[in-house]
């Protein structure tokens, strides 16, 4: 038997479907639900504050970037920087990547296989 635990939205979702409840109960449901889904928008659209911090660094690598594809390990050796690993380069062009700063492309290494390449955003 497992011991799962309910999200308030699942919670409240059940009762708001559940037509055998008073209308009242569910409209109450309803309302709960508007408000966590109004809370996580607002939360989702403000930046985290290790982005925030993240930020000057981020914008250095994307400055880096050019038309040719380079790695991470490219882009960490071209930063120089002894504080940063090459593995959070790499998530920090994921993350620029999901804001449309840099693309991605496959690009294949002698010896090392096929690898991620970041580029400057492709145009439309």
């Amino acid at each position: 038997m497992t011991n799962a635990t309910m999200t308030r939205p699942a919670f409240f979702t059940a009762i708001a479907q559940n037509e055998t409840l008073p209308a009242e109960l569910r409209d109450f449901a309803s309302l709960q639900l508007e408000k966590i889904h109004t809370a996580n928008a607002k939360r989702a659209a403000k930046p985290s504050k290790k982005a925030l911090e993240n930020a000057p660094l981020t914008e250095k690598i994307v400055g880096l970037l050019t038309d040719k594809p380079q790695t991470a390990t490219d882009l960490f050796a071209a930063l120089g920087a002894t504080d940063i690993t090459p593995q959070k380069v790499s998530g920090l062009l994921v993350q620029a990547r999901k804001q449309g700063l840099c693309a991605s492309v496959d690009v294949k290494i002698k010896g090392k296989g096929t690898q991620k390449g970041w580029i400057l955003p492709i145009a439309e």
